[in-house]
This record gives structure tokens, sequence and C-alpha cells, in this order.
């Protein structure tokens, strides 16, 4: 395994390894042993970073979510682990009330609910402080000095490390980092989107963020990481929810004439190394000029084992120009 540092603070910054596995659904649709075993698998590799959030997996029960950070929870103990593990979580997206969603009834990111809700985490994960946390989503209605303010204080006090970023804007996820810039306090240093291979259209709405596809790292964001040396992007859905190996699930945002030659780059490199498809994907996240960290989710110890060894593929110069290029 590999490794890079994400923070910038000496004090909080740490070292994680360049693959995050996702537990957005274990202890839900992904049952207990498996989970452990997946798990288990991927700290024996040398996986570090593992992420979660407080609403995840609330549309598997209709319910408000908490399954996935009990199970990490569960694990944790059962296998004695400490710090050494990264464990990161999100608020902001959990439903106010079961049988709702985050769309029409979100917790939201108030100084309240960043307080309750962390507490909530630390508590399901049994742990002191929450290694990363992030703004899950925007939340329009509440000043954003005031989430800025509240992220900080957790900060303050060690409940929290380091501070991210998920599904927002590029110019909200820049003020809200002016202000805490201007008043001395800590920001938003690891961005969370969604961003592979494969390019979405941006003037088309998705099943996740029907208002205008946020939760992509357009054109933007991609600029805005560019420009910020201090920040990483963790980035999810790398592999599409299996659609470089089924197409039939690619998503409606995905059909446009730029797919078909970007696909085609990517088998024709994949043939070149005997690799898998996906894991050239992750192999041209992992090596390019961005501070890219893949974020995986598996179902088995089979689908870790495929994205484990992207993490030792390594593409020529030439490979990473044609599949920069395809368009």
């Amino acid at each position: 395994m590999k490794y890079r540092t994400i923070g910038s603070d000496p004090a909080h910054r740490r070292e994680v390894s360049v693959i995050a596995l996702g537990a957005m659904l274990m202890g839900s649709r992904t049952d207990e042993k498996t989970s452990f075993a997946v798990l288990d698998r991927y700290v024996e590799a040398g996986g570090t970073f593992i992420d979660t959030s407080d609403n995840y997996a609330f549309w598997e029960d209709g319910g408000q979510g908490g399954q996935s950070e009990e199970l990490l929870g569960r694990w944790r103990r059962s296998r004695g682990i400490g710090d050494e593990i990264v464990i990161a979580t999100k608020l902001g997206a959990r439903p106010l009330a079961p049988g709702t969603s985050y769309v029409d009834n979100p917790e939201g990111l108030s100084a309240k609910v960043i307080r309750e809700s962390s507490e909530r985490s630390r508590e399901r994960l049994g742990v002191d402080k929450l290694d990363l946390l992030y703004a899950h989503i925007d939340d329009p209605a509440t000043p954003q000095r005031e989430t800025v303010e509240a992220f900080a204080a957790l900060v303050a006090e060690g409940t929290v490390g380091l501070l991210g970023v998920s599904n927002q804007a590029a110019w909200r996820v820049e003020r809200a980092r002016a202000i805490a810039a201007a008043s001395g306090l800590p920001g938003y240093e690891v961005l969370q989107y969604a961003h592979s291979h494969l390019r979405p259209r941006t003037d088309v709405p998705d099943d996740m963020f029907p208002d205008g596809s946020l939760g992509h790292a357009g054109p933007d964001l991609i600029t805005y990481l560019r420009a910020e040396p201090g920040l990483t992007m963790v980035a999810y859905s790398p592999l599409l929810k299996g659609a470089y190996v089924h197409p039939d699930r690619l998503p409606a945002d995905f059909d446009h004439p730029g797919t078909p030659p970007r696909l085609a780059a990517l088998h024709d490199v994949a043939r070149e190394t005997g690799a898998t498809v996906n894991q050239v994907v992750l192999a041209w996240q992992l090596g390019g000029s961005l501070p890219i960290i893949p974020l995986v989710g598996a179902s088995s110890v089979a689908q870790l084992e495929e994205t484990l060894a992207a993490a030792d593929l390594e593409l020529t110069s030439d490979q990473r120009a044609r599949l920069d290029a395809a368009h």
C-alpha cells in the first residue's frame, strides 16, 4: 500500500492509504460477517482510511441511518482498533424523521446540529475524536459563519481533527474557507465529490442531486483544487457503481458523445497492462497531478482485492496522455 498526507496543520494532519474504503452499506445491505471480513483484509493490506456517514444507510430500512457507524464501532471494539485507522464521517444529510430523506428533510448544518450529530457519531463509532468530519451537503438556510464557527469549535475542543466538505458548489466552499481564514479558524481541507475517468454532463440532473448534479467534481471544482495546494479530494463513486463492468448501469448523465472514446481508451490501456478496466480507472486517478484519493466500496473480499491491486499499477506517460486526451 502507498500513503499520502491529508491536512496542512501539523497538529491534525494524517497519513492515510491512497485508497479509501467506503463503508456506506456495511451494517445494512452488506451483512456483518462480510463487512468484518472486508475491513480485516483492508487493514491487513495496509489500508488506513475508512469512510462513513451518520445517514448511512437510511434508505435501506426507511430509518434515519447510523447502521454503518454502529457496525464500524463494533468492528473497532472487537479488533482493538485504535487511532492508527483514520475514520471519516459526515453530517448534515441525515433525515430528521424516519421515512423522509435529505432532499426534503435534512438535519442541516446549524451549530446545534453540528454539535449534537457529531456527539452521536462519536458514540456510535466508539471514539473520543473524529479524525475527519465532513459537511455532507450544503445548507443554504444556515449562515455560513455559523457553520464554520461550529465546526471550528469542535476542533478547538479536540473532538474533531480535520474538516471536510462534500457536494457543495465551489464558490460556497471558497466562501466558507475564506470566512475561516479571516477569523483564524480551521477550515475545510478535504473535498469529497464524485469523480471518475468518464465525465458526466452538467446540464442534466442525476438521481442523487436533482437540482444540478453538485455531487460531481466539475471543472470549477477541479480548477479550485489545482489552485489550492493544501486541499485533497476524496473521489467517491470512482467506478460508477459497477458501470465500467456493466454498461447498462451507466447513469443517464454519462450518455453523451464523449463517453465512447474515453471507454475505448480505458479498454486499450487495460489490454496493454493486463489489468482490469476498474484498476486502470483507479490508477489513472492515483497517478495524476491532482491530489485524489479514490473512495471505493466493496461487498466482498474479492472485490476489495481487485481494488487494492490498483495501488501498484503504474501507467506510462503515453498511456496517461491517451486517457487524458480521449473525448
